[in-house]
C-alpha cells in the first residue's frame, strides 16, 4: 500500500513539472532566449528539425544531450537560482545558441504548467 501511494506521488509531482519547448532548425535554436521559474525543476523538450545530429551544450547548467536528426529529445533542469545560463551546439557553436534566463519573479504561465513559448 505504501508503494501505491509513494508512486502516486510521484507521478503527481512528474504531472505537475512545467515543460517548456525549443525547436532546432537550421543549425539555430527558436527561441534564442527563453525565461523560465527559479527553484522549480522544468523539462525542457528540444525538437531537432534537421537532418544532422546536434548536441546540446551548457557548461552553467551542466548539462549536454546528442539530439538526434528528426527526433525530439528531453532534458531536465534545475531546481535553478536566478542568472542566465548560456547553451549551445556542440557541431555548430557559433550559431546554435542560446540562453536560458532563470527569473525570481513569480511567471505567468497557464494553469496546466504547460508552456509552448516557441515563435
Amino acid at each position: 500500500m505504501s508503494y501505491m501511494l509513494l508512486a502516486m506521488a510521484s507521478y503527481s509531482a512528474l504531472a505537475q513539472r512545467q515543460e517548456f519547448n525549443i525547436i532546432l532548425k537550421s543549425h539555430l535554436f527558436y527561441p534564442t532566449e527563453m525565461t523560465i521559474p527559479s527553484n522549480k525543476k522544468i523539462k525542457l523538450i528540444i525538437d531537432n528539425q534537421d537532418d544532422s545530429v546536434e548536441e546540446f551544450d551548457s557548461f552553467s547548467l551542466n548539462r549536454e544531450k546528442v539530439l538526434f536528426p528528426k527526433q525530439k529529445s528531453v532534458i531536465y533542469i534545475g531546481p535553478l537560482s536566478p542568472g542566465r545560463y548560456a547553451f549551445f551546439g556542440e557541431y555548430h557553436p557559433s550559431s546554435a545558441r542560446g540562453m536560458i534566463i532563470v527569473s525570481g519573479a513569480e511567471l505567468d504561465l497557464p494553469a496546466d504548467g504547460e508552456t509552448d513559448n516557441v515563435n
